[in-house]
């Protein structure tokens, strides 16, 4: 057997063995040429191995396989020394979207040049959605929650974003909106495109049609040459409309024939503009009322407002506290490249006893506040704002623990039959059950959290 045929054998020994894995298998050379595509590989993204070998792997995806993660997006690609592991939404060759789990690892030689990378990812799509189920995830594409109320909104994520139909989320300032309409941008057939968001009540009402549309050379003073408006700008991709109740009227108008026939007119032009854009739209005013003050446009709420999705108040899932609060240390930690401290107990109950006017964006806004005036230490009561400390059900609920603490001290750990039985005599109230075992609201929300069993249990009573 000669040098060439020897090289055959091998390789066809290799893809026997790929072939064999469960788990998909992708390898790229530096210049992103697809050296390596498995069966596996070939069932979760439904392209054949013939349809991608020996060629650019952003040409035959439409984009980056590795979406936003991708290191080969410039003519200089960046390169690891480790293998990086991250989850991932792809877009199948059919339009479907799948949650996959990926590990990326540079490939160097012999003498160690770096010679490309080879991938290996596993479909997870059936986990995640049994965990859906099961209510028993605590991040959904970059959303933090395992409350049930934030696990409602992962499933209205991940079901609205297999079609284009307008999507309009509500919810108070400061609850995540942008977030939520990126998770959807993300997961969905449009995931390859760009995601551009615009804050309608930023504009000024004079230039605020240019930006949404563009202009044309001299469409108006100053107008020196054409330009291309958001819409255009995003598409392929989505087009997020923040505070869409600030449009005036007459933009309502062009945005509403656009809605209707797909096209639309630049600004001092005559030409018909076609662009595919997925439109999601938000405010933190109930569109119903401007309607009824001559501000928003009926017809418009209602090419808008084709699926609805209102994102929770922090206030209505508290549990969630201890979650998003070790988000936000870790979050942290990795911002300032610095240790950050732990979080009392105490500390955590306060905060749970509070508020949140701000809501998510407050409760971030407050962690980063007690790391500076932590300066390295525990987190404690005393390093939150004044308007924590000095809130009137923060202080009542403070006393009622002690004044609990002082009848019945609580010196063994938590356990499910008492639990359940403190939880039956509250009613399923989890503040009462935390008073009557004598802990904190924090330290019965963890043990909740990692005990699925009496989580359920406490959600039936």
């Amino acid at each position: 057997m000669n040098d060439f045929s020897q090289a055959i054998f091998d390789l066809d020994n290799i893809n026997l063995v790929l072939d064999s894995l469960h788990i998909g298998i992708i390898a790229h050379t530096p210049e992103r040429i697809i050296t390596i595509f498995n069966k596996e590989a070939e069932k979760i993204t439904g392209y054949s191995r013939e349809e991608v070998i020996g060629k650019d792997c952003h040409i035959v995806f439409k984009a980056p396989f590795c979406g936003d993660k991708c290191s080969f997006c410039n003519s200089t690609p960046v390169t690891r020394v480790d293998t990086w592991e991250y989850p991932l939404n792809i877009i199948t060759k059919n339009g479907v979207t799948r949650q996959i789990e990926m590990a990326v690892s540079p490939i160097n030689n012999y003498t160690n040049e770096f010679k490309g990378v080879v991938a290996s990812f596993r479909d997870m799509t059936e986990t995640f959605d049994l965990s859906l189920k099961a209510e028993s995830i605590s991040s959904f594409a970059g959303i933090i929650g395992k409350d049930k109320a934030m696990q409602d909104i992962f499933r209205q994520i991940k079901d609205v974003a297999m079609y284009n139909y307008p999507v309009h989320v509500s919810g108070d300032t400061g609850t995540g909106k942008e977030r939520v309409a990126y998770a959807i941008h993300d997961i969905s057939s449009y995931g390859s495109g760009m995601f551009v968001p615009v804050n309608c009540g930023a504009i000024p009402e004079g230039i605020v049609e240019s930006e949404l549309f563009g202009h044309v050379k001299g469409a108006f003073s100053g107008a020196v040459r054409e330009r291309k408006g958001r819409f255009e700008l995003a598409h392929k991709g989505t087009l997020f409309l923040d505070e869409v109740a600030e449009l005036p009227l007459k933009t309502q108008v062009k945005m509403l024939r656009f809605l209707q026939e797909g096209t639309f007119e630049k600004v001092g032009g005559e030409k018909k503009v076609s662009v595919d854009v997925r439109i999601i739209s938000a405010t933190n005013k109930n569109l119903k009322e401007e309607i009824a003050a001559g501000r928003f446009r009926e017809d418009l709420y209602y090419r808008l407002n084709v699926i609805p999705i209102l994102i929770p108040s922090l206030k209505d899932h508290k549990s969630d506290i201890p979650l998003l609060t070790n988000h936000f240390l870790k979050e942290a930690e990795q911002e300032i490249l610095n240790t950050v401290p732990d979080i009392a107990s105490i500390t955590i109950d306060m905060m749970l006893d509070y508020h949140w006017p701000g809501n998510v964006r407050e409760l971030k806004n407050v962690i980063q506040f007690a790391i500076v005036r932590a300066h390295g230490k525990t987190i404690l009561p005393e390093h939150l704002p004044l308007e924590i400390i000095k809130n009137k059900d923060v202080s009542m609920g403070i006393k009622k623990r002690k004044s609990v603490l002082e009848i019945k001290p609580f010196t063994g750990k938590l356990d499910t039959e008492s639990v359940k039985a403190a939880l039956i005599k509250t009613g399923g109230n989890k503040s009462k059950a935390a008073g009557v075992l004598c802990v904190g609201r924090a330290t019965l929300y963890r043990f909740l959290a990692s005990n699925e069993e009496i989580k359920n249990y406490a959600d039936q009573i």
